[in-house]
Formats: structure tokens, sequence, C-alpha cells
């Protein structure tokens, strides 16, 4: 025993455990450094997301240095080893030409910047939170909690809507009352609710606008705007508002339906049901044997 502590203690005062144990530092205080970084560098200047790709290029290079670093101390040739290194980059790169291209795409969208991290964005049927814009792929939490990872490269081919880019949105109503109803007290109403509702802004104004005559219904868009944050709550609150509205003042909102009429605006074309005996006894109820004929008092 005493023989294998004086083998090991001749052995930690040679050449190699010093070189060993100044790697062993090294790496030491590269993981300590880049833990640092990862955690603590902050950069009020930038937005969120630069601040990230930042740490993690400064994580990626220190910890690369400590590496070679350490390899240089256990005497290995770094001329070989980067050798070696540009070789296996070059057939990676031919490798994966994909990762390649979501890399280019990525340094564009964080050089273009159509959103952050904490927006919401929709891209073609995926709507959520962006969680990472990382080198590769873009990170999504949809509402209902789900991750979601969509390559950069598609990201910058598809059509992406931001919705929280600005701080006010405009909640657009659609609206249909019945063709006898007034518009001009059905807009004074539409205007009192949003008047009353204090999420609702004074400026813009809301806007009240005719689309058109449909088939059951005059339809009405009534936009009202809001401060990003409150456009789900203020939409909700104000259809219920309107009903409400619209239910105490009379003010029908018709739903789909189809009327038969005689020419005249007001009186439709009735039709009667008649009993007619067939051979053998049934009795089968039809319309009449000719045309509809209308009758007075239906």
């Amino acid at each position: 025993m005493s023989e294998f502590l004086s083998n090991v203690v001749a052995w930690l005062k040679t050449d190699q455990a010093l070189a060993i144990f100044k790697a062993a530092l090294i790496l030491l205080a590269g993981l300590l450094i880049a833990r640092l970084i990862s955690r603590r560098l902050k950069l009020r200047r930038l937005h969120e997301q630069q601040s990230m790709i930042l740490r993690k290029v400064l994580v990626s290079v220190v910890l690369a240095v400590a590496v070679l670093w350490s390899l240089r101390e256990l005497g290995l040739d770094m001329g070989v080893l980067l050798g070696a290194a540009g070789i296996l980059t070059v057939a990676i790169g031919f490798a994966s030409q994909t990762s390649a291209s979501n890399i280019i795409s990525g340094i564009f969208l964080m050089g273009e910047r159509p959103f952050q991290i904490g927006d919401v964005v929709q891209v073609g049927q995926t709507t959520g939170y962006v969680l990472a814009i990382d080198f590769l792929a873009v990170k999504l939490r949809t509402f209902d909690n789900l991750l979601v990872r969509i390559p950069n490269e598609t990201m910058l081919k598809s059509e992406v809507t931001n919705y929280t880019r600005f701080a006010i949105r405009r909640v657009d109503l659609q609206i249909g009352v019945a063709y006898k109803e007034d518009l001009a007290r059905v807009r004074e109403i539409l205007f009192a609710i949003a008047r009353r509702d204090p999420l609702a802004l004074d400026e813009p104004s809301p806007l009240f606008l005719f689309k058109g005559f449909g088939a059951s219904a005059i339809e009405i868009q009534f936009s009202v705007w809001s401060a990003q944050e409150s456009f789900y709550p203020l939409r909700t609150r104000l259809y219920m508002d309107i009903k409400a509205a619209f239910d105490a003042e009379g003010i029908e909102i018709p739903f789909p339906h189809l009327s038969l009429y005689t020419g005249s605006a007001t009186s439709p074309l009735p039709v009667q049901l008649v009993e007619k005996a067939e051979a053998g006894g049934a009795a089968q109820s039809s319309l009449g044997s000719g045309p509809l004929q209308p009758q007075s008092g239906v």
C-alpha cells in the first residue's frame, strides 16, 4: 500500500499530472464562466431575443476556447486538430444543407425582427406566444399550452401575423339587424355601449359601417379600438352588452330564414293543406290539385 501511495505521489509531481491538472482547471473555469454568462448576462439596450442569441454565442465561444486550451495543455497538436475539425465541418455542411438553410434564415429573421420573444404570432394555422428564436427554429407556446417548433426557413417563407406588435388593436364586431329597424337608433345604441365601456378607447373613435343588405338582415360592422392586452375581454363584453341592449330596446337580431311573398312587402303567400281521399279508403295530406291559391284569413 505504501508503495502504491509513493507511486501516486511521484506521478503527481510529473509534468503529465501537472498538464492534466491545468486542463481540468481550464475546463472547470470555462464551464463556470459559461454558466454565469447564460444566467446573468442581460443587456438593457438589446431586445430579449438579441440578448439570448448573444448569450448563446458567448457561451459557445467560451466553451470552445476552454476545450481547445485544455487539449493544448495536454500536448495535442492544434494544427492537426484544427485541420481535422475543418474537414469534419465541410463534411457536416454537405450532409446538413437544411440546417445551414435554417441558420441563414434565422440570421435574416434576427436582422429583420418581425417579432420578438413574448409576442403573439400566427404562422399558417398555428398561433401562440414566441418562447425562443434559435439558430435553427422558432419555438411557440400555443394558447392550449402546446410547444410548436417551426423551422426558420419555414418562418421566412410563410406569412407571419404579429398580433402584439402595436400597442392598440381594433375590435371588429359583425352585427345583423332586421330590415324593419331604424339604423340611426341602432347606431346610437352601439355608440352609447362603447362610451360606457372603460376598455374602449375614445381615440381612435368607434366606427359604424354599413356593409350591405344580407339575405336575412341588414349587415353592420361596429369597430372599437382597445389596448392590445384588452382585445379579447373587450370583444366578449361588447357582444354581451349589445345583445342585452338590443333585447331591452326591442331591436331584432334575425337568424337566417326564408319567406314566400305574393309581390307585396307585407302579405306572405298563404298555403292550405287539404285532406284528399284516395282509392282504398286511405286519406293523404297534400297540397291542392291545382296551383296554390291565396286563402283569406290564413
